[in-house]
């Protein structure tokens, strides 16, 4: 009678929010693949969720080599089109000031499957039901709508209609991808964030770029406080986000920077044997450089 060895623990990439700071997990991606560690399943909220279904779409080291490329082609307007005409359907509507439009074009142009369950591998895209504030997550139909509604930040964007529920940006639910990775039974997380800029920086310009800024900061508490409250049984690894980390997640001048910056240091992280479980960045923390 053969013996039947248990499945390995699942390992789940957990993509947080966090606007053009997005182009920080690229670079964590890519060290990611090239030292041969991969996931199982893939669970995103906000910008996390359209970097997090591309990954599932070819979870390679060119497939985030493409992911890369198309990010140091973005501009701002490609992702936060706002023009006198948006500005004055602003005024008149009184109810969103930023068509999705920019980000449906992304995914239409960049991401091969039509519907989540058709990725390569699993992928969970985490959005926030906007009369409840609880999370919604989304595993199958339109990988547009989902990408759209997770990413959809209030007050900037229109929530997405989706059966009984109106959906906003993942990233302000209280329920983030880590306790969601979990219960899709991920035992081993490795956790992306983008960070924050660091408290020392002047406070962004623009109300888009400040509201941005308070979710980033809202994402990295609400990180910090699930990793410490997680049970027994469940290792994480948190790739350290850059610091200091200069611009607002409403800037994208800097993407190729911070793409490099991210690669060399998750490679450093990687090579110095620095993946230990419990362990939670100081860049996370509250910190002035």
């Amino acid at each position: 009678m053969s013996i039947t060895e248990p499945d390995p623990p699942k390992t789940a990439f957990v993509i947080a929010g966090g606007g053009s700071f997005g182009a920080v997990q690229v670079g964590m991606l890519q060290a990611l693949a090239a030292h041969g560690i991969a996931a199982d399943f893939v669970v995103g909220s906000s910008v996390g969720a359209l970097n997090g279904a591309f990954y599932a779409s070819d979870p390679t080291v060119a497939g985030v080599a493409r992911l890369a490329k198309i990010w140091r082609g973005l501009n701002r307007h490609d992702v936060f089109p706002v023009t006198w005409r948006t500005l004055a359907s602003f005024l008149w509507r009184r109810d969103f000031l930023i068509p999705h439009d920019g980000i449906r074009q992304l995914i239409d142009d960049h991401i091969p499957f039509r519907n989540l369950e058709d990725a390569r591998i699993p992928v969970h895209i985490v959005t926030t039901d906007i009369i409840t504030g609880d999370s919604v997550v989304l595993s199958e139909g339109s990988t547009a709508e989902a990408i759209v509604a997770s990413t959809a930040i209030p007050g900037a964007f229109t929530p997405v209609r989706y059966r009984d529920h109106f959906l906003a940006d993942g990233a302000i639910s209280s329920n983030t991808p880590v306790r969601v990775a979990v219960k899709h039974g991920a035992k081993r997380l490795i956790v992306l964030p983008t960070g924050h800029a660091c408290a020392n920086q002047a406070p962004p310009v623009g109300a888009l770029a400040n509201a941005l800024h308070a979710l980033t900061l809202l994402i990295a508490r609400q990180l910090v406080n699930e990793l410490e409250n997680l049970g027994d049984g469940v290792e994480y690894f948190v790739v350290p986000p850059l610091c200091p980390l200069v611009g607002s997640p409403y800037d994208f001048s800097r993407t190729s920077d911070h793409i490099a910056r991210a690669l060399d240091t998750t490679n450093a992280w990687i090579e110095s044997d620095a993946l230990k479980a419990g362990h939670i960045p100081r860049e996370l923390q509250p910190h002035d450089h």
